[in-house]
């Protein structure tokens, strides 16, 4: 099959497009015909060898993570799917090595849901990785209600449109940072919009004299800091981007693969409380180009690779 590939950590230039061998298909897992990969910030990261302390990589490396397909075959102790449905999956294992940048992809059943019926592939691959980080900081983490003022950071991006959209959906009043070019785009996702730069906390008071109740950091740092000073004496804080979280009493938290909540995302775009903004396709051979407008940091939404069935 033809696949992305990488053999030494780098930048987009290390990625080649090649013959692999076709994926091996375990007990519980299934093969999958990929129609649709995302592209997200962790995949240039892993490249680039800032997860080295974290996963084994066993070159050559398939990146990518998302993924929307149909299901080619079964493993022999699969109950949960059948050739010839269509599923989404954030199918991350505990290494690097066999990613969804491929004609075809082997998922274990526990990275994968029923894909939305009411979305194209192209959404539906880059709903799995950002639905589920926010999904898992906003209900598990932060516990948001209804009646709550939630703050979210970089609120036009992959995680934080979603994170937006359903924290409106819970019931929550929600302030999303984001540049002004962006500010329609996140009020259509439900959010109140503030601007970044000098002066954002005093901007988020202005909508929220009394704090917020919980603050969701996509970013880190000073991001951080002023998210933990504009929240109420009992306000929660969460990052994805800082373990420096914890220090003022946060949760960090790193996204895990879990079908009931994958499951959860779907019936959620099915009802039309989110939906997935994609701002740029390319074709698999193309995925470096993809790569690279990822890493310039100023994605509306997602980038998402495609494989038509023809290729597979």
């Amino acid at each position: 099959m033809k696949a992305i590939t990488y053999s030494r950590y780098g930048g987009p230039d290390v990625l080649e497009y090649a013959d692999v061998r076709d994926p091996k298909v375990g007990p519980d897992a299934v093969l999958i015909e990929v129609r649709a990969a995302a592209v997200n910030p962790v995949d240039w990261k892993c490249r680039e060898g800032h997860m080295d302390g974290m996963l084994d990589t066993v070159f050559p490396v398939i990146p990518g993570w998302d993924v929307s397909g149909v299901v080619v075959r079964p493993g022999v102790s699969v109950t949960e799917f059948s050739a010839g449905d269509e599923v989404i999956g954030y199918v991350r294992e505990d290494f690097l090595s066999r990613g969804t940048f491929a004609e075809y992809v082997a998922a274990p059943v526990r990275t994968l849901a029923r894909k939305p019926r009411n979305l194209s592939h192209e959404e539906a691959a880059g709903l799995p990785l950002v639905g589920l980080t926010a999904y898992q900081v906003l209900v598990k983490a932060l516990e948001v209600k209804r009646g709550e003022t939630v703050l979210v950071h970089a609120a036009a991006g992959g995680v934080g449109s979603l994170a937006v959209q359903i924290a409106a959906h819970l019931g929550a009043r929600v302030i999303g940072t984001a540049s002004e070019r962006n500010h329609d785009f996140v009020r259509g996702c439900g959010g109140e919009p503030v601007t970044y730069g000098e002066g954002l906390a005093e901007r988020v008071r202005g909508l929220a004299p009394e704090g917020v109740d919980a603050a969701f950091d996509t970013i880190g740092g000073d991001m951080l800091r002023a998210s933990a000073g504009l929240l109420t004496p009992e306000g929660r804080l969460a990052s994805i981007a800082d373990p420096e979280v914890v220090s003022y009493g946060g949760r960090y938290v790193f996204v895990r693969p879990d079908a009931d909540d994958l499951a959860a995302l779907t019936e959620l775009a099915e009802r039309g409380a989110v939906t997935v903004h994609v701002q740029e396709t390319f074709p698999l051979a193309r995925a470096a180009e993809a790569h690279r407008l990822n890493e310039e940091g100023r994605t509306r939404g997602k980038i998402v690779v495609t494989v038509p069935p023809s290729e597979g």
